[in-house]
């Protein structure tokens, strides 16, 4: 119990609760475990629940008619997903999928329910994380439909360096494959970009690190939307 009480902590959705609050969130929890690539829930399933990465990786994808993956979300340890679903009393609107071997904890819906009518303070967390979910979801839609690929990478790097509280590198936690579909494009064309960056001494990659030579320029880059030829 206490395990999972630790997991909810770093959970923005209970964020400031007590230890006492946590501990009786944990006693609906239910521990579950995933293989690599094996599915947590589909595209139109019902939702009876939500989750959270206690470890691993979870993406939140969508499939074209045609077999296109658009990746939505990548989600690690304390991460909340599927939840916006379950409170609007629909299906889920996309698939989710362990990227690694994974330990995620089930929360039923019926279940949190009744401890949200009994604990207004986690509503209003929850409404708080909520937002933020839609403000990302937002920007991340307007990068896709207005920005060129060039400027999606540079915003996401910039996005990673301020998450990973690092000015100076950041390290890829995903494939570049999947890094492609986040932003909407193919392998072939980040690879092609990537050199082009490096070229203009933007970044220097050196595997999963890439290094942030010029933190403005990336900036600039991601307003501007273009590089230069």
């Amino acid at each position: 119990m206490k395990k999972i009480s630790r997991i909810l902590s770093i959970t923005p959705l209970f964020k400031g609760l007590s230890e006492q609050q946590l501990d009786e969130i944990g006693t609906i929890a239910i521990d579950r475990h995933y293989h690599r690539n094996e599915s947590i829930f589909t595209e139109g399933e019902t939702a009876d629940g939500f989750y959270i990465v206690a470890d691993g990786q979870v993406k939140i994808f969508k499939t074209s008619l045609d077999g296109k993956e658009q990746i939505l979300h990548i989600y690690g340890p304390g991460n909340p997903f599927g939840e916006v679903p379950v409170f609007s009393g629909s299906r889920f609107p996309a698939n989710a999928q362990a990227l690694v071997k994974s330990r995620i904890l089930f929360l039923p819906r019926n279940a949190f329910v009744r401890l949200i009518t009994a604990n207004p303070s986690l509503s209003m967390n929850m409404l708080g994380e909520l937002s933020m979910r839609l403000r990302q979801f937002t920007i991340q839609i307007e990068n896709l439909s207005l920005k060129e690929v060039p400027s999606r990478l540079a915003s996401y790097l910039t996005y990673l360096s301020r998450e990973q509280e690092n000015p100076d590198h950041v390290t890829l936690d995903i494939s570049k494959g999947q890094l492609a579909s986040l932003l909407g494009t193919i392998p072939e064309t980040l690879s092609r970009i990537f050199a082009k960056m490096s070229a203009q001494h933007l970044i220097r990659v050196d595997g999963k690190q890439i290094h942030l030579l010029d933190p403005l320029g990336l900036e600039d880059l991601s307003a501007a939307g273009k590089l230069a030829e």
